[in-house]
């Protein structure tokens, strides 16, 4: 590929992809194109072969046929996709299939992209970069949310974890090591025997192997179908903590609350607090969205039972 001499290119020095292709050769030239850019370019000729590299080297992206022999691309990407270090990769599907039941099959599978083949290597390139440049930003957000020692996780309307903190993965693996339907399915059972229609404040408990009880609470919706829950380990009869404790309210959205409980309008708590009802307004849609709650009165009524 011809690139203008003048264009800027991002600095790919580090980034790795994994090539899987039952007959790489005829990937050469793609490889060429992606080693041109500045990635380090590994290839596989079949799952089996892929997982092993898995093994030696954690790749930023790959590009996966969708038809192999032995493991197809599909299994190939759910197999990638069951273990917690590499659930994070980005995988993009290659292949001649365009049917919408094969490209639904590898968005089910896990896969964030489908490029058909024959490829174009200039369209490979930016459905990479973007896909790269995203699971980074990702992935930074996870290391930010471990450091601060939470366990966080993202159930989507499947009732499937769809993404989960570093420290969530731990507490997860220690908590369901011996469940026969594996980790994620039996995480995701639990909370889904909680999550049930009003239950609002839905909390759940389970014992911990080290003598402590591994509680979630349910933060909320944070995308369609998708609900977001916190998780903590804690001494056995330890209260677990509040709503408006695990919502991280601003002061002002505290104040604003503390009003409304107390029955005001958005006028009078305007007045009180000196600002406009627009902002209270504005203020509210906030506190909702924390409290995982939809109206104001459910707003109130939560903050009454835990302000007092």
């Amino acid at each position: 590929m011809t690139m203008l001499p003048d264009m800027p290119t991002p600095d790919r020095t580090g980034d790795i992809v994994l090539l899987v292709d039952d007959m790489p050769q005829s990937l050469g030239a793609l490889a060429q194109v992606l080693e041109a850019d500045g990635y380090t370019v590994l290839v596989a000729h079949s799952g089996e072969a892929a997982l092993a590299r898995l093994d030696l080297v954690t790749p930023d992206a790959i590009l996966l046929d969708a038809l192999m022999p032995g493991w197809s691309g599909f299994e190939t990407c759910r197999r990638i996709k069951a273990e917690p270090a590499w659930s994070h990769i980005p995988v993009i599907f290659m292949t001649g299939l365009s049917e919408t039941a094969h490209v639904v099959e590898g968005f089910d599978a896990g896969g964030v992209d489908y490029v058909v083949k024959p490829l174009r290597a200039q369209e490979v390139q930016a459905r990479l970069a973007t896909h790269v440049r995203n699971a980074r930003a990702v992935r930074l957000a996870r290391d930010a949310v471990d450091v601060g020692g939470h366990g966080v996780l993202v159930v989507d309307g499947r009732g499937r974890i769809a993404w989960q903190s570093p420290q969530a993965q731990r507490w997860l693996a220690e908590g369901f090591a011996d469940a026969p339907a594996g980790v994620p399915s039996a995480a995701a059972a639990w909370l889904a025997a909680t999550d049930q229609p009003g239950t609002a404040d839905a909390l759940a408990r389970r014992a911990h192997p080290d003598g402590r009880q591994l509680v979630a609470r349910r933060l909320g919706a944070v995308g369609l179908g998708e609900v977001m829950w916190l998780l903590s380990l804690q001494a056995a009869g330890e209260a677990a903590p509040s709503r408006l404790a695990t919502a991280a309210l601003t002061p002002r959205e505290t104040e604003v609350l503390s009003w409304v409980a107390k029955g005001k309008t958005n006028r009078d708590v305007a007045e009180i607090l000196g600002m406009s009802p627009r902002t209270v307004n504005k203020h509210l849609e906030h506190v909702f969205e924390k409290l995982g709650v939809e109206t104001r009165a459910a707003a109130a009524a939560l903050a009454s039972r835990e302000l007092g």
